[in-house]
């Protein structure tokens, strides 16, 4: 699979929404890994945009992710009074939350505009979190030439990728930074690590299987191909580099006390995702089984209340997305991150 991607190394970097830029992507495909770009917070306009942006940084292959997530059932009483639950924290930075909460992000599983465009500008790579799309979507992608990837959590999300077509599934472990690519949020979710979810879906299933959580140097790459995996998709890794998107404050947090106590949690997005422990992570303890609207539409709120903290110094309610392995972290330009992974990996296979 990666030869026919022209990747010389088995080194994904995770497309990160809001993090990855078209700069980080091109970045690590030119030092020969697979850059990857993630598109599921913008529209097909934005997509274009980065999407060029790439190409005109790489000749080289590179993977666009979108979120293909169920339709957010809207529900004006529940969102109210998670309204009302968060105006003290919107109230200590002297603001007021959003009168009414909107979906921010639109599922790849109704968006033809977004199809259109990657049929046009098809990418080597298109990867899907949070389920899958119709049936018609993937056979015009797989038809355009475009190799698909789909995360999955369990054995029973990987065999329905194998089952629709797709050609790899990335095994996302518990460990994983961001937001868990579970099909289903409501569903009970048994938390598989990384390395026992790879070695399962390696024996399980007959797809190519990428493992991604907590990855973070080239000891656990190897670790990850002695399992069976074909490459390993590092995300938290490349937080740090200059290229990222991230802004100083979440910088700093990857180097403090938070990570090493990174946390689950459905209060910021609506969905569970794992970021480092912060103001935010910490209201978990005053939730009091207290459940978010929808995903996205629990997002609008939470980047509100980040807007309104941030707006007065105060950078704990941010959406800091890391892995369990942030402690790892190493702040250094993406091309030399990658060939710093793949000296320790070659040292580790040794």
């Amino acid at each position: 699979m990666l030869d026919r991607l022209g990747v010389t190394l088995p080194i994904v970097q995770a497309p990160m929404a809001g993090v990855s830029t078209p700069a980080l992507a091109a970045e690590v495909s030119n030092a020969g890994g697979l850059g990857s770009i993630g598109v599921g917070a913008t529209d097909a306009g934005g997509a274009r945009a980065m999407i060029e942006a790439l190409r005109a940084g790489t000749g080289r292959a590179f993977n666009v992710n979108l979120f293909v997530h169920g339709a957010a059932k809207a529900d004006p009483v529940r969102e109210a009074a998670w309204l009302a639950w968060l105006a003290p924290f919107f109230a200590e930075f002297g603001a007021e939350p959003p009168r009414q909460l909107r979906t921010i992000y639109r599922s790849f599983a109704e968006d033809a505009e977004m199809l259109a465009l990657l049929l046009e500008t098809r990418p080597a790579v298109v990867s899907l979190h949070f389920g899958l799309p119709p049936e018609g979507v993937i056979r015009a992608l797989k038809s355009a030439g475009i190799m698909l990837w789909a995360t999955a959590t369990s054995l029973d999300e990987a065999r329905r990728i194998e089952a629709s077509g797709i050609d790899a599934i990335v095994a996302q472990g518990i460990e994983a930074g961001g937001h868990r690519g579970v099909f289903d949020p409501a569903a009970p979710d048994d938390g598989l690590g990384t390395m026992a979810l790879t070695r399962l879906l390696v024996r399980r299933t007959r797809l190519p299987v990428i493992a991604a959580g907590g990855i973070m140097d080239g000891a656990g790459i190897a670790a990850a191909l002695d399992l069976g995996a074909v490459a390993a998709q590092l995300g938290t890794a490349f937080i740090a580099c200059p290229e990222s998107a991230a802004d100083a404050a979440y910088r700093e947090a990857l180097t403090g006390p938070g990570a090493d106590h990174t946390r689950l949690t459905a209060l910021i997005s609506g969905r569970p995702a794992r970021a480092l422990a912060n103001r935010f992570t910490a209201l978990e303890a005053k939730a009091q089984g207290r459940l978010p609207p929808d995903y996205p539409i629990a997002y609008d709120a939470g980047k509100a209340l980040h807007a309104a903290a941030k707006a007065k110094g105060e950078h704990g309610f941010g959406a800091q997305w890391a892995g369990q392995g942030a402690p790892l972290s190493r702040a250094m330009p993406a091309a030399e991150l990658v060939a710093t992974l793949a000296r320790e990996l070659a040292d580790a296979r040794g």
